[in-house]
């Protein structure tokens, strides 16, 4: 059994969720809560930078990143299911991957700041510069297409707008309407979005 340590409301760790789910391997995955805040959690030793996720093998070995752990995920499925390997669509897909999870990256820094610092000591020149990359990402988002069969670009940008709703509210939904009509289109087609629907 493999065992993946993330917690619910990652949304790194919710991708792998999603991607287990439609590879049909979510039976052979134990999910394992981890505290990265805990300095006595195991995870420091699966994975020394002490982040989520990583997934634990048979053979003790640990993969880590969610990039790497889909690519794992994808091999054992027998290959070109979510990342595909025609170049033509292999690299477009993993470029939106890292657009997706540039804007979460920038939006948990700002969760982050908010969380590890005191108001007075909260630096709203950062908080901004992340804010910007966000909006800019959404913005290259929503004009993009996001048609075609289903590759993980397009779930790392349903949990990139999920943990936005999740951390934000729905503010970003006001400027992108194409956005919004994508998200609710994935979501009735992908059940395993709304199974990993983040919490906390």
């Amino acid at each position: 059994m493999l065992i993946l340590r993330s917690s619910p409301a990652s949304p790194f760790g919710r991708k792998v969720k999603i991607a287990a789910a439609m590879l049909g391997l979510s039976d052979k995955i134990e999910i394992v809560v981890a505290d990265t805040a805990n300095p006595s959690d195991s995870l420091r030793n699966q994975n020394p930078l002490g982040k989520i996720p990583a997934l634990v093998l048979e053979n003790g070995g640990v993969i880590y990143d969610s990039r790497v752990i889909v690519e794992y995920l994808d091999h054992l499925a027998g290959g070109d299911r979510l990342i595909p390997a025609d170049p033509a669509r292999r690299y477009p897909a993993l470029v939106m991957q890292a657009l997706a999870d540039g804007i979460m990256d920038a939006s948990l820094l700002q969760v982050y700041e908010k969380r590890w610092r005191d108001e007075p000591l909260r630096h709203a020149g950062w908080l901004a510069h992340h804010a910007d990359k966000v909006a800019r990402g959404l913005a290259a988002l929503e004009a993009s297409d996001l048609g075609g069969s289903i590759h993980i670009g397009h779930i790392t940008v349903a949990c990139a707008l999920g943990y936005l709703d999740l951390r934000f509210g729905d503010a970003w939904r006001q400027e992108h309407p194409a956005l919004v009509r994508w998200l609710d289109s994935f979501a009735a087609s992908v059940p395993a979005f709304d199974k990993t629907r983040p919490t906390g």
